[in-house]
């Protein structure tokens, strides 16, 4: 699966990421599917309600309004996005163990370099996780 990412919305979750520090970021994504390709056209910037640095929960209320704002404009939702602020980009078993929509796609940002944020994007099924092709434009 091939995931394509807007430059600007990349920067939007970077600079959120950063701002949330040392606790975990979080968000969905939304957009298209076509072709068997994912096309995110909006990235949601979500409160994580647990104020952690090793795990997170999105806001339900703010959760309810991604996707009814997905729904007005014709989207699906097509993942979730979150930080890692001293781990690598890739899910820890936690992140596995909670990804229970298999044909979600599971953004993961690592900050372990600040200077160089790393961006991945996961399917995750019965546990396991597979990298996804992310395209940044």
């Amino acid at each position: 699966m091939t995931i394509h990412l807007k430059k600007e919305d990349y920067d939007r979750i970077v600079a959120h990421a950063l701002a949330q520090l040392p606790n975990e970021a979080c968000g969905l994504i939304g957009g298209n599917i076509e072709g068997g390709e994912k096309y995110i056209e909006k990235v949601y910037l979500l409160t994580n309600t647990d104020h952690s640095r090793e795990h997170f929960s999105l806001d339900p209320k703010e959760q309810l309004q991604a996707v009814r704002d997905m729904r007005a404009n014709g989207w699906v939702p097509l993942g979730n996005w979150h930080s890692h602020p001293e781990s690598p980009s890739r899910p820890s078993e936690e992140d596995k163990r909670l990804a229970f929509d298999s044909r979600a796609s599971y953004l993961i940002l690592s900050l372990q370099n600040q200077e160089e944020p790393v961006l991945n994007s996961f399917h995750v099924e019965k546990g396991e996780a597979d990298r996804e092709h992310l395209v940044l434009e």
